[in-house]
């Protein structure tokens, strides 16, 4: 294929994921006030100790807040799909030897990203709101913005989902030949300045936060690379 036909591919796919998600969107919407408290309540849990409130501070930031909530979770369960359309853009460009071993890798990927949705519900969201409602000042009364935290949490339940792939990529990247344990190595402490980065943005504005979401990317970022040495390695020697 020439260049303009993977351009012309590249956007029939984007266009196929960006339905997907419209779809998802409206379907989603529709049991959003039952999404959004269940995404409440690790905040809710957080709060009983703290005698904090969850409050809305303007006339649309319900209605905003439950636009938000439809998009991001639209975007999460519709990925089952959306990983199927990535996956026939890319398998095309493969050998038949690449696309045996990366196959299941792509299928693990939607794990993954499950995966990290749930580590970031089940643990990174009670430990990290129990630390930002107890750090600091005492007596005070916590009032929590409802527009403000919907829209932090699901975006950081989507970045972790998405962060959770790391492993994943680094494999695939491996057996493509784009990336070694040799290149990563060397880059490593660049990565980790990029991943501090990306966790500062995703994460709320304090640098316990950050570290609570840098932390595991450093982690998987790690993983991947240890991937590469037992998986990969040893694959590309025997087909040498």
């Amino acid at each position: 294929m020439t260049l303009i036909e993977h351009l012309e591919e590249f956007r029939k796919t984007a266009i196929h994921i960006l339905i997907i998600v419209i779809v998802a969107f409206v379907a989603t919407y529709a049991f959003s006030d039952q999404v959004a408290e269940i995404i409440l309540l690790p905040l809710r849990n957080a709060l009983k100790s703290n005698e904090g409130q969850i409050v809305y501070l303007g006339l649309l930031d319900k209605i905003s807040a439950q636009l938000q909530l439809g998009l991001w979770c639209g975007i999460i369960f519709s990925s089952p799909i959306w990983f199927y359309q990535i996956w026939r853009f890319v398998s095309p460009g493969l050998h038949d030897y690449e696309i045996k071993m990366i196959k299941p890798f792509f299928l693990f990927g939607l794990f993954l990203f499950w995966g990290g949705v749930g580590f970031a519900y089940f643990v990174v969201f009670p430990f990290a709101f129990k630390l930002m409602l107890e750090y600091g000042v005492t007596d005070v009364v916590a009032t929590i913005s409802l527009r403000d935290y919907l829209s932090m949490a699901v975006k950081i339940l989507v970045f972790f989902g998405l962060a959770f792939q790391m492993p994943n990529i680094i494999v695939i990247l491996g057996f493509m030949g784009v990336v070694t344990k040799e290149k990563l190595s060397n880059y490593r402490r660049y990565i980790y300045v990029i991943l501090a980065i990306l966790a500062a943005v995703f994460s709320p504005p304090d640098v316990f936060s950050m570290m609570i979401v840098w932390l595991p990317m450093v982690v998987l970022f790690e993983i991947g690379v240890l991937g590469i040495s037992l998986i990969v390695r040893p694959y590309l020697a025997k087909k040498v």
